[in-house]
């Protein structure tokens, strides 16, 4: 075996040789390069120098560490350079192109609004001059097409659409030359013939064009009186046919635009021109129309996902932004307007939601239905979400007072139970909502007023959300990830605190009841104040110590701890308040009751049943020899 050091010199050359016959062969090809400008004197490139091999120069050029010396650099595209020349082409490609659209129609409108002021055109000239110009440049532009210069193309089109609005828009608004009938036809068939253009060239920028050109139409045209129908039949033929677009071509972002379009017109229209009924508390007589007409948006912003073919996210997780958020948006404007239209009409607003419920859990199913094979548990589950949300929005419209904490909390119950079932973790979150609301209003909406001891609405009310609290508690053992695990614990604290305050409201009001009795003394009002504080204090402790012995029977640290802080504040309330406002036979049972519960718990700790304390080293050894 030869010597390594020998063997890598010998392998170094042998690189350094293959490197510089490959430089050589580049520089012969870029020597014999047609593309060298006629007349150019090609200087001689100098070769690299190789260690090891003759010089093929005069003048070598210095060495390199690696042996390859080189008259200089090799041209090389880094990846800055990359992305700054695609910012460029971007720049020079895109943005000077839009601007340049916008700055030809202002030129455009300062030279005919210059022309106008001198009196070079008349009027209806001047409508026609701009109906020629823009009808020359869609046709001209077809010529840059045929030459493969379809973003220039697309540019005078879109300078000539605009063109064409202008100048109907004049016609009618500036000059009264024709009547709002006739330019709302021009416009619409100009929005027509812009769709048929985008579909035949594949254009969406066409299209988009024609979007705005179509949605500005009623604004430039607006007369000022009221048309719902026309106005609102146009909208939705409109929108029909920006959805067949979308259909046939991947354009969703028109989608968008559509939806803001619709939305804003419809809201423009319903301030100016929409009126309730008489002082607001009869129906309109404009109504069963109105809802008629946004009732036919939210169908067909809701048969997006039906309508148009599964596409994923290209920046999250599932389907598309598009097909995720548009039917969340339609239905919260659509529950909007029908509010809005029905604010004082209860029962009617809760057979819509419910309907609107079950709308959208058919739409989920029937795209789950028809997109088999792919991912659309998101977009199925999204449409469960909104229907849930409509159902948690019927019960406080159709129930009332604590029947609607009562249905948020049995609501929460039905959708943790459905999502172990089902195996849908993402029902676990709405339950958590549904809980949370219910629990929220309980305590701080809700006003009860209790006439007997535990059989009341209030005593019952916090059974049910103490049971859910339960419920979730059993399920969370069994079926809970280990992320899930605080969320279980925040319920049985939750549950813990529920069920004392619960107790304690109903000792507050049992002695309240006695206090309001006719009949009652100075003395006797005192005496009821203090064997009140008193029966707060025995429940707390008598809680504490059954809690207690649930964490020892269970050996839950975590019920242990809470029974501590408890008793703990419980002892604070007996030394701090009922040592001074007891009289003598409550403060005695107080701090002999006190003094037991301590003395037994104490008691359980030191016998160390739970074998809390550390063993000692001999008999650990002991038991693992």
């Amino acid at each position: 075996m030869g010597n390594p050091q020998q063997e890598l010199e010998a392998l170094k050359a042998q690189v350094a040789s293959l490197t510089a016959r490959v430089y050589r062969l580049e520089q012969t090809r870029d020597l014999a390069s047609p593309e060298s400008p006629e007349g150019a004197v090609t200087q001689p490139v100098p070769q690299p120098v190789v260690e090891g091999t003759p010089a093929v120069t005069d003048q070598p050029a210095p060495t390199a560490p690696t042996g390859v010396a080189f008259p200089g650099p090799l041209p090389a595209l880094s990846a800055p350079a990359r992305r700054e020349g695609e910012l460029e082409k971007k720049i020079g490609q895109y943005w000077l192109n839009r601007i340049g659209i916008a700055a030809m129609l202002i030129g455009v409108s300062y030279f005919l609004k210059y022309a106008f002021e001198n009196n070079w055109i008349g009027p209806a000239g001047r409508i026609v001059v701009g109906l020629v110009a823009g009808i020359a440049l869609i046709l001209w532009s077809e010529r840059f097409r045929a030459r493969n210069y379809a973003a220039f193309s697309y540019s005078l089109k879109a300078v000539g659409i605009g063109t064409l609005y202008l100048s109907l828009w004049a016609a009618y608004q500036v000059y009264h030359l024709i009547p709002a009938a006739a330019a709302f036809v021009a416009m619409a068939i100009v929005t027509a013939a812009t769709i048929a253009l985008a579909l035949s060239q594949n254009a969406e920028l066409l299209a988009s064009f024609a979007m705005v050109g179509g949605f500005a139409t009623p604004v430039l045209l607006s007369t000022g009186e009221n048309h719902e129908v026309a106005l609102f039949s146009y909208v939705a033929l409109l929108d029909v046919a920006i959805l067949t677009m979308v259909v046939v071509r991947p354009w969703r972002r028109l989608l968008w635009g559509s939806f803001s379009g619709t939305v804003a017109l419809f809201v423009g229209w319903y301030v100016s021109y929409y009126r309730d009924g008489y002082a607001g508390y009869y129906p309109s007589p404009q109504r069963p129309l109105t809802v008629c007409f946004a009732a036919l948006f939210a169908a067909i912003f809701a048969a997006i996902p039906l309508a148009t073919r599964f596409e994923r996210s290209t920046r999250f997780a599932g389907a598309s932004v598009t097909l995720t958020l548009i039917p969340l948006l339609n239905a919260f404007v659509f529950f909007l307007q029908l509010y809005a239209m029905y604010e004082r009409e209860t029962v009617t607003l809760t057979w819509f939601a419910l309907a609107l419920g079950a709308v959208y859990l058919g739409i989920g199913a029937s795209f789950k239905k028809r997109f088999p094979n792919e991912d659309t548990k998101f977009i199925n589950l999204l449409h469960v979400a909104i229907a849930i949300a409509f159902i948690t929005i019927a019960i406080p419209l159709k129930l009332d007072a604590q029947w609607i904490t009562i249905g948020w909390l049995i609501e929460s119950a039905v959708l943790l139970w459905v999502s172990v079932r089902t195996q849908t973790n993402f029902l676990r979150y709405l339950a958590l909502a549904a809980l949370t609301l219910g629990i929220i209003r309980l305590l701080f909406y809700d006003y009860f007023r209790a006439e007997t001891l535990f059989f009341n609405a209030r005593f019952a009310s916090y059974a049910v959300a103490i049971a859910v609290l339960g419920g979730v508690r059993v399920l969370g053992k069994r079926h809970a990830s280990e992320r899930e695990m605080p969320f279980l614990q925040m319920a049985v604290v939750a549950l813990n605190l529920l069920a004392l305050i619960a107790l304690t409201w109903e000792a507050s009001d049992y002695f309240d009841r006695q206090m309001a009795l006719p009949g009652n003394y100075h003395g006797q009002f005192h005496q009821l104040l203090v064997l009140r504080g008193f029966t707060y204090s025995a429940i707390w402790l008598i809680y504490g110590a059954m809690l207690m012995a649930v964490g020892f029977q269970t050996r839950s640290a975590f019920v242990r701890w809470q029974a501590l802080i408890l008793i703990a504040f419980t002892t604070a309330k007996v030394f701090l308040y009922d040592v001074s406002q007891l009289g003598g036979s409550y403060r005695i049972l107080s701090f002999i009751a006190l003094g037991a519960v301590l003395l037994g718990i104490s008691f359980i700790y030191q016998r160390d049943w739970l074998k809390l304390a550390p063993r000692p080293a001999d008999e650990s050894a002991k038991e693992l020899s």
